[in-house]
């Protein structure tokens, strides 16, 4: 029997996926799994008994991966999950900053009460009617699953679509339309693209790379639009660009008191992966993740451990070891189960940075003092009996 807790709501098509073997908790202190979307992790004690944390969601700036991966939790995320949620946003984000249609609906709204509105209105939409983005240069930074998306919808509405993204996944270039060029300097964009839109994740060396230094090597009049994290913007140095007629618009997901009501900034509330449909994705991919995790030992989508997966346990016994990514380790824990005359069949071990992991099947039940033995190695941060 495993417990779940979650830190903010998560949708029921999801937790209903647990199944009679799981049940809910509102003590994490009592739970195997926490899933979560955006609560702040940073500052709370993790519980010892803590396997997993599961992010109902892409961005994980607020779980302490580190923290989580020393104490051997493993922290997933819903990579492509909301992909399609944000996709659609990013087009009515360009739509609303080609063609003036919110100038426009609140001219309407200040005439209301004019019985010549109609009339009227005929003279005045020239000041909202802005210009189509068929034909238009669109720079997508990122190729991810949303930026695949971005790039290959774009292509069908006529645009000539730019992708930049030196670490992009094979999955992600077989997706990835013919029609979109790939860019090997992102300066080429700043240059080139009309539109450019940003889907990184937030890093040391991608915080603020859209800043003074690309604003001026842009296009006078380009749009930018930000569905991925705020910081990813200079917003200063964007409102800047702004005044000075470089920035047409800066369409942002992001609200904040930086660029809320300031001119040629449109900013939404975050609406980008709130729709029902991708809050249900979301969920049905996190529970679907922890499910493998503490029931098997896989490891799906993890953003600090490496992935692993063995499939469901066919032989007596499964151990899965958690622990620093260091020579001599793989022999020392082999070494233990060997004395205490347990076989293994089969085995695998992956390692991402300074954590690797390890999934045994064993021909015997594991005993608790093998367990206890292996805990004691230098090195080792948790060891899991799954079987």
């Amino acid at each position: 029997m495993f417990q779940y807790n979650c830190l903010n709501p998560i949708a029921n098509v999801g937790l209903d996926l647990f199944g009679e073997n799981y049940t809910k908790t509102d003590d994490m202190k009592e739970a195997q799994a926490v899933l979560v979307r955006s609560a702040a992790m940073h500052d709370l004690e993790l519980p010892e008994g803590l396997e997993a944390v599961a992010r109902a969601g892409a961005g994980v700036n607020n779980i302490p991966l580190e923290k989580c991966a020393d104490q051997g939790i493993v922290v997933f995320n819903t990579p492509g999950a909301n992909a399609n949620g944000v996709k659609e946003l990013v087009f009515a984000g360009m739509l609303l900053a080609s063609r003036d249609i919110i100038g426009g609906i609140n001219w309407v709204l200040e005439n209301k009460d004019n019985e010549n509105v109609g009339k009227d209105a005929e003279k005045a939409k020239k000041a909202f009617a802005g210009c189509e983005i068929s034909g238009k240069k669109l720079g997508i930074i990122g190729l991810g699953a949303i930026g695949v998306r971005v790039a290959n919808a774009a292509t069908k509405l006529g645009m000539e679509v730019y992708g930049y993204d030196p670490f992009i996944s094979v999955n992600a270039a077989w997706n990835l339309s013919r029609y979109v060029k790939h860019i090997s300097n992102v300066e080429d964009i700043y240059r080139e693209c009309d539109y450019i839109t940003i889907h990184v994740p937030l890093l040391d060396d991608t915080r603020k790379m859209l800043n003074k230094e690309a604003f001026a090597i842009m296009k006078d009049g380009v749009v930018i639009l930000n569905f991925a994290r705020d910081l990813l913007v200079d917003e200063e140095a964007i409102l800047e660009a702004i005044k000075a007629g470089k920035v047409k618009k800066y369409v942002s997901d992001f609200a904040n008191s930086t660029t809320a009501g300031q001119e040629g900034c449109i900013v939404i509330p975050h609406l980008g992966a709130s729709t029902a449909e991708s809050e249900d994705n979301c969920a049905q991919m996190a529970v679907q993740e922890v499910k493998d995790y503490l029931e098997n030992g896989n490891i799906h989508n993890s953003v600090n451990y490496p992935n692993c997966d063995m499939g469901v346990c066919s032989t007596a016994g499964r151990v899965a070891v958690l622990h620093k990514n260091v020579k001599g380790l793989i022999g020392k824990y082999t070494a233990v189960l060997g004395n205490n005359n347990i076989n293994i069949s089969d085995m695998t071990n992956k390692s991402r940075g300074d954590y690797a992991y390890s999934l045994l099947d064993i021909d015997s039940p594991v005993t608790d003092a093998a367990v206890e033995q292996l805990k004691q190695i230098e090195g080792v941060l948790k060891v899991r009996v799954i079987k």
